[in-house]
């Protein structure tokens, strides 16, 4: 007795998962704001103990400042592009959460090394590294979580 092979399921009865875009993109808003505060607070804190530069070689140092200010707006930007990011590979890609995990931590990985590449001291730089990494992994950690709870499946 052989097997007849089955027909093709249609896309409509294929299951697969659903992307709710206004959790997404509101849970990508709020990873928005959690970065630029990331941002002003360490500049903020910094200020208060000690007196490196923030942002080499610019030299934000406090709260306030318009580079301390374009820094944290970047911070957000940043997030906002990965929740675009996300939101394609949520309705694209097989394991879309591994494959953005990996995009986000090499990304925070160049931003990490960036500071070093810039002609400042050792302490803004290291300051500098630490702050990008503690962005990164905010928008890595946040948009994994908002990336989980946008997606329903059927």
């Amino acid at each position: 007795m052989t097997e007849h092979p089955r027909p093709p399921v249609p896309t409509e009865e294929r299951h697969l998962p659903e992307v709710d875009a206004g959790r997404l993109w509101a849970g990508g808003l709020a990873t928005a704001l959690v970065a630029a505060l990331i941002v002003i607070v360490a500049a903020f804190v910094i200020q208060a103990f000690v007196t490196i530069p923030v942002v080499p070689p610019l030299g934000a140092t406090h709260l306030g400042d318009m580079v301390t200010l374009a820094y944290a707006l970047l911070a957000a930007l940043a997030a906002i592009a990965a929740t675009g990011l996300l939101h394609v590979l949520l309705v694209a890609t097989p394991r879309p959460l591994l494959f953005f995990s990996w995009i986000v931590a090499l990304t925070t990985v160049v931003a990490v090394v960036t500071p070093f590449l810039a002609a400042a001291s050792r302490n803004s730089q290291l300051i500098t590294a630490a702050i990008n990494l503690v962005v990164g992994i905010a928008i890595l950690s946040l948009l994994n979580g908002v990336g989980l709870s946008a997606v329903r499946r059927p």
